[in-house]
């Protein structure tokens, strides 16, 4: 059964990431290089979002899909004049490197190059953000699109910070990352660590790799409707998204679910005797059970109470995701 491990610089945290500001080390987390003249053209054809409009200085969140539009991984991506960098979740890295690989063909002018060893990354979490990223100099940033990004001094700065909450992503040198991190403490923000991390993930509605991101889910199913184009050609997936979308075929739901007691993911959600869905990611949190949980659609969404195994709970909205047909 999960226990609790909450303690006083988590709950600081988490209450400072709603009404301050924290700064969580993402240098774990992949950075993959996508590099050559045809690298837009490729994104573009792995993966659900539209890279052909974006330009330099401009950046989206995308999902790489299997070709039935399983996914895979939830990846943000920053574009530069001369490549694209793909934030990649620790756990498919490797992979998504060896799958991208996969896809280039020889007449393809595409070059891949795993940068996470000689790269850092920091997200700055919450309403004050924008007053660090002044003091870092990157304040031209401030109430510019998500995933727009600057270099300053060598450090980018981009606009998201990882969550449905407001914030920045940061991107270094790994050699700069000892001074930049004091450098933000000492401007005021609290540090988060990874159990503060999950909880906020879970929270928000984040999405993680062999939790809620499996072979058994698609895009829409999750939710992640702003990182997918209904609009560009075809892609890997793009037939199964597009039929469920058009026919709004949506079968299942992710959701928050407030919970009365501790549960282990994968416990079955139901309601009376019937199986209406499974529990992917559990957390105590400061106010409480919380956890993920996918839900057949017709069973209901907001307020529905549910058994989750031997544990009542209560569906709620989770922010980063969305569950409105276009």
């Amino acid at each position: 059964m999960p226990t609790s491990a909450i303690d006083g610089k988590d709950t600081a945290a988490i209450q400072a990431a709603r009404e301050g500001v924290v700064v969580y080390d993402r240098s774990e987390w992949g950075i993959i290089r996508v590099a050559d003249d045809d690298r837009l053209r490729f994104l573009h054809n792995q993966s659900t979002n539209d890279f052909q409009r974006l330009k330099p200085a401009e950046g989206c969140d995308t999902v790489m899909v299997t070709s039935t539009a399983r996914t895979i991984d939830l990846v943000t991506s920053y574009v530069l004049d001369d490549a694209v960098l793909l934030l990649v979740s620790l756990s498919r890295r490797q992979f998504l490197l060896q799958w991208l690989d996969r896809y280039i063909f020889l007449t393809d002018k595409v070059q891949l190059t795993d940068i996470t060893e000689e790269t850092g990354t920091f997200s700055l979490i919450g309403p004050s953000s924008d007053a660090m990223i002044e003091k870092l100099g990157a304040g031209s940033l401030i109430g510019q699109p998500y995933g727009s990004h600057i270099l300053v001094d060598g450090l980018r700065v981009a606009v998201g910070s990882g969550l449905a909450l407001p914030g920045y992503t940061l991107i270094f040198a790994i050699a700069q990352k000892h001074k930049i991190w004091e450098q933000i403490l000492e401007y005021g923000a609290l540090a988060l660590s990874d159990h503060g991390w999950e909880m906020l993930r879970i929270l928000q509605g984040r999405p993680a790799p062999d939790l809620e991101l499996t072979d058994d889910y698609n895009p829409l199913e999750v939710g992640l409707w702003q990182t997918v184009s209904f609009n560009k050609g075809c892609y890997i997936g793009q037939e199964t998204i597009a039929r469920l979308n058009t026919y709004k075929g949506v079968k299942q739901y992710l959701w928050g679910i407030r919970l009365n007691a501790p549960v282990e993911p994968e416990t079955i959600i139901t309601i009376g005797d019937e199986k209406v869905g499974k529990l992917t990611s559990y957390t105590e949190t400061p106010d409480g059970h919380f956890g993920l949980g996918y839900i057949r659609s017709k069973a209901g969404g907001v307020g529905l109470k549910v058994q989750v195994g031997e544990t009542a709970g209560e569906v709620v909205s989770i922010p980063f995701v969305s569950h409105e047909y276009p």
